[in-house]
Parts: structure tokens; C-alpha cells; sequence
């Protein structure tokens, strides 16, 4: 069974991802409760009982909420940065040393036969961090949670097979809505998320030859639609020269219902 994986969930109310082959089976992120985790995993027709450990991005309460509940009850290991373990030991509860994994940023570990390459994102956490996943020539990328897309990154995450890229606000549904100024400077800012038409200029710059897919993801529900953010998106690359739908496809991702499982 090749690569494959399903966005479990993903937005401003709770994040998870499932990537997997035959042999190995790891969540990027737990950020819905226990509960809900174990009916996603069910919806997709898989058993957290098999994950061979989750992967962590960052401590922020829509990453990590149902991470401490399924540590303890599924025994699973835990993977996250050293900075990362110290900003969310006291957000989780109590989990085994044993189960307690460092992965630290820009470094790559072998999970079975998928190997995973972290790197730095900009967000106002303590050390955020996304995933590429490699495995028989594939290329898989998760990244949300960064304020821009940097040269650096780019670099690493350039002609992956498959993306999950972060399209989280309109910037003008943000700059009329009802967020305290605060908030909105802080969504705007490098470390907070990046806009509809940000995220499609950092798509232009790394799709490649290889790329097939890419779902937009972490959507804000209050400044952001489904509908506006894959126009917008396909508006920008289109301007690009890109074939938006011929030469690669643009899916939606949801908060609550997972998609369905794609091959990579």
C-alpha cells in the first residue's frame, strides 16, 4: 500500500491529520478531544489502537487538545521538539516518560518505511514546526500555521507530490469582521496565518512537475469561506500561468468531517 493520508480535521476549532501506509500508521497533531479523534478514525475506517506514534506541530490548544487523552489511552508515543515539550507538558496532563519522543526541528527520523523531515515555520509558538513525508519517491507536505512562506522553506517543501497549505483568511472579511483589533493584527502579522492570496503566491513558487493536489487548509470560520478561498487561490495561480484543475487539482479540507483517503 502506498503513502496515503486523510486531513481528519482542520481549522481554527481543532487540527489532525492521518498519514499511513501498509506498515506504518502516524497522526500529525491531536487537536480535537478524545472522543471526537476516535470518530474520525473511524469514519476513515482506521483504529487509533494501530498509530505508530503522533506527531506534534506545535502546543496551541487546536493542535494538541486530545493529545494527552489518547497518549494515555492508546499508549502511543509522542513526538515533538524540545521547546514544544516544555511549552505543552502542563496542557496534556501526565504521560509516561517512556512514550515521550524529541523530534526537534530540521531533522529527519524514520517511522517503518516513511520518513519524515521537519522544518521551521513562522508562528507565535514556541517552536513550530511542520513535516515533509517521503516514502517509495513521494512527497507529502503538511504546512499551516506560518505567517509567510519563506525562501527557506520553500526550498524544502518545493515539488512535493501532494499538499496541505494553509489558506486561512480573506484579509478584507478579516479587516471588516468583528476580531478586536488585537487579534486581527496579530493574524496579519509574520507569525500569525497567511491569507488566501499570500498562500497561492507561496503555491506558485513550489509547485512542480510532480504535483497533483493540494488542499487548502486551516480555514478561519468566521473570516474565511470554502468556496472564496479556492477562487481566490485559483485566481492568483492562474495569473501564474498555472492550469488550475488540469494540471493539478484544488480540494477543500473541513473542521469537522475528515476527507477521504487520497494515495499519494
Amino acid at each position: 500500500m502506498s503513502l496515503h493520508f486523510s486531513v481528519l480535521a482542520s481549522g481554527s476549532t481543532g487540527n489532525a491529520l492521518y498519514v499511513g501506509t501498509e506498515q506504518t500508521k502516524l497522526l500529525v497533531d491531536a487537536g480535537l478531544s478524545g472522543k471526537a479523534m476516535e470518530a474520525l478514525a473511524k469514519d476513515i475506517n482506521r483504529d487509533l489502537k494501530e498509530v505508530s506514534g503522533i506527531l506534534v506541530t506545535h502546543e496551541h490548544s487546536d493542535h494538541i487538545k486530545g493529545l494527552g487523552v489518547l497518549a494515555r489511552r492508546y499508549q502511543v508515543p509522542i513526538y515533538a521538539n524540545e521547546k514544544t515539550w516544555k511549552a505543552m507538558n502542563h496542557l496534556i496532563g501526565d504521560i509516561p516518560t517512556e512514550q515521550k519522543f524529541i523530534f526537534n526541528m530540521e531533522t529527519t527520523h524514520q517511522f517503518g518505511d516513511i520518513e519524515v523531515e521537519s522544518f521551521g515555520v513562522s508562528h507565535d509558538a514556541a517552536e513550530p514546526m511542520f513535516y515533509v513525508f517521503h516514502h517509495n519517491g513521494k512527497k507529502f507536505v503538511t504546512i499551516t500555521d506560518t505567517g509567510y512562506v519563506s525562501d527557506r522553506m520553500k526550498g524544502i517543501i518545493s515539488n512535493a507530490d501532494m499538499y496541505i497549505f494553509e489558506s486561512n483568511h480573506d484579509v478584507e472579511m478579516l479587516r471588516m469582521g468583528k476580531y478586536p483589533w488585537s487579534i486581527k493584527r496579530r493574524i496579519l502579522s509574520d507569525v500569525g496565518h497567511v491569507s488566501n492570496e499570500d498562500a497561492a503566491l507561496a503555491m506558485s513558487d513550489v509547485i512542480g512537475d510532480k504535483t497533483k493536489r493540494i488542499y487548502l487548509a486551516h480555514l478561519s470560520q468566521d473570516n474565511n469561506m470554502k468556496e472564496l478561498a479556492k477562487m481566490s487561490v485559483t485566481q492568483v495561480l492562474e495569473g501564474k500561468g498555472f492550469e488550475v484543475g488540469s494540471q493539478f487539482a484544488l480540494h477543500h479540507t473541513d473542521p469537522q468531517k475528515p476527507t477521504d483517503i487520497v494515495y499519494v
